[in-house]
């Protein structure tokens, strides 16, 4: 987990500006006067960087790459879909339950896709949800388990749902539920996740052998408008430039892998 939060640091945009900005001003503190060319090169790579941070803090430039993600994520609309046995939750933004002080499962935006689970389980297009998510902490329980607890909130039953608890990334998650989806004689699956992870988890779970039919939720950007503050940089553009960045690098990783034997 190191080694992953080492490179999803030095992929996000913050990590090459501090990147670009730091090897520009240790070059001009080290280079002589008389290497002007380099001196010069080292402070265009230092505006660079800090150019290159702006760019992406504003919520107007981080809007429209995760658009442009979120635009191949499938559709939203639960009515647009054909049922299948089992629809496959990825866990992702909800928190286990943890004794003695919190007593229900902690969720942030992307529980939205527990909600749309429920939503597939309600209207027939799903007889099962294999809720797929392992133990993120320690001193927490399996996500799938809080997932499952969120679910019965939502008035699912517990037999209509399969958990799968081993996962800590979207690359275990299709291969740990593979392996329960190969066990009830199914190949064909519908994928909830979020739109902006969709793409790399499509291709995840198509690469251990699987049919997925995208059930995207948790939709962004697509379709917002960019107003006049839009152009003012803040931290939360930032942190989305970074999420949308680790997508975009993620799914060539996985496409890389598919092409290597």
């Amino acid at each position: 987990w190191v080694f992953r939060a080492v490179m999803a640091l030095l992929v996000s945009p913050l990590g090459t500006a501090l990147l670009l900005i730091s090897s520009g001003l240790v070059v001009l503190l080290l280079a002589s006067e008389r290497r002007r060319r380099l001196r010069r090169a080292a402070g265009w790579a230092a505006l660079c960087g800090l150019a290159w941070l702006w760019l992406w803090a504003t919520p107007a430039a981080s809007h429209a790459l995760r658009a442009m993600i979120e635009a191949q994520a499938g559709p939203s609309d639960v009515q647009a879909l054909q049922p299948t046995e089992v629809a496959v939750v990825l866990g992702g933004g909800v928190s286990g339950l943890r004794p003695g002080v919190r007593l229900v499962p902690d969720r942030d935006s992307a529980a939205n896709r527990v909600w749309h689970g429920a939503q597939l389980y309600r209207a027939g297009h799903a007889r099962v949800l294999l809720l797929s998510g392992g133990q993120m902490r320690a001193d927490e329980e399996p996500e799938s388990m809080a997932m499952q607890a969120l679910l019965r909130h939502l008035g699912i039953p517990e037999a209509a749902t399969l958990l799968e608890s081993r996962s800590t990334t979207t690359r275990e998650n299709a291969r740990y539920s593979a392996e329960i989806v190969r066990q009830r004689g199914l190949k064909r699956i519908t994928l909830v996740t979020s739109a902006l992870h969709m793409r790399r988890a499509r291709l995840e779970f198509e690469r251990v052998g699987l049919e997925v039919q995208p059930a995207a939720t948790d939709f962004e950007s697509l379709g917002r408008r960019t107003v006049a503050r839009d152009w003012i940089p803040s931290t939360e553009a930032l942190d989305s430039s970074a999420r949308a960045f680790k997508e975009v690098v993620g799914y060539w990783a996985v496409k890389v892998r598919t092409l290597v034997p």
